[in-house]
């Protein structure tokens, strides 16, 4: 395992709120690799926390990503501005299938955040930690859920502020981070995925999505500079996921995949390096390390 300082910047939406975390989905393999590294499901025994309910998903969800952390070897997890700073924006899919604000947006919602104050609450963690490597959502924010648009553009400005000299003193010591990368979602893999998936019999994998037309944010290989294999922590990975309990269904069909498929689907984890110099294994087309060249 490779030391190093690394900060991702996910939009958890762990709680009825959204943190400056980890997230274990896409890259979950990462941080029993080498750093720290949504949709909304409620089980029936946890309906009661739900926001229009007891209103007390947060507590439950910050439970959730503790032990979440703690299978994956996470040590160091932060909510943005403190557990409860900001609330999960939720998301609807529009008439043209694309992610969006919810109609019920609540007034602390990520979404709603101020970016320069959103912002400044991360300058001072990166000029705290002054990781080697950021992480974050691509400029879709995965699928296009509210709160990864808004990570994605929170920890994108927020690292260019942290490397400003003569910005926000009081927020610590300038860093400018090495490498910075985006999250990709692989066009290749995922039609992989679906050929394999459909073939052995399931043809509502993925349904209404075609492997020939996909959505612009899968990413041809071309456009992507590195491929992690964090096939060893697939199972950890999957463990973190089901700790996940009011957002995960653990008898969906990602936990149904067969074995060999799992591993492929989740043991490859795909990135855009949007700032640094790649670092690539010879004779290869993408670096396999993220933190390659910045020691």
């Amino acid at each position: 395992m490779r030391a190093g300082a690394c900060v991702e910047a996910s939009a958890t939406v762990r709680a009825s709120r959204v943190g400056r975390g980890v997230r274990s989905s896409s890259r979950g393999s990462g941080p029993a690799r080498a750093c720290p590294r949504d949709r909304r499901v409620l089980v029936p025994e946890l309906a009661h926390l739900a926001a229009d309910q007891d209103d007390a998903l947060g507590p439950q969800r910050e439970k959730e990503l503790a032990e979440a952390m703690r299978i994956l070897g996470v040590t160091d997890h932060r909510f943005l501005g403190g557990a409860g700073r900001f609330r999960d924006s939720g998301m609807k899919w529009d008439e043209n299938g694309n992610a969006t604000a919810a109609d019920d947006i609540h007034e602390n919602a990520f979404w709603h955040a101020d970016l320069l104050e959103a912002s400044n609450l991360l300058v001072e963690i990166i000029r705290e930690v002054r990781p080697q490597v950021l992480v974050t959502y691509d400029e879709f924010g995965n699928y296009g859920h509210p709160d990864h648009v808004q990570a994605h553009r929170v920890a994108t400005y927020a690292a260019a502020l942290a490397a400003g000299s003569s910005y926000r003193r009081d927020l610590g010591e300038a860093w400018d981070i090495p490498k910075i990368y985006w999250a990709a979602m692989s066009a290749s893999a995922l039609r992989q995925g679906i050929k394999e998936v459909r073939e052995a019999g399931d043809l509502s994998f993925m349904e209404g999505m075609d492997p020939d037309n996909l959505p612009p944010f899968a990413f041809e290989d071309e456009d992507i500079d590195a491929v992690v294999d964090g096939t060893p922590w697939v199972d950890a990975k999957l463990d973190s996921m089901r700790a996940h309990a009011t957002q995960i269904a653990v008898d969906g069909p990602f936990f149904a995949l067969s074995n060999d498929v799992a591993q492929r689907a989740w043991g490859r984890e795909f990135y855009r390096l949007v700032k640094g110099v790649a670092v690539k294994p010879e004779g290869s087309a993408f670096e396999d390390d993220l933190f390659a060249g910045t020691e």
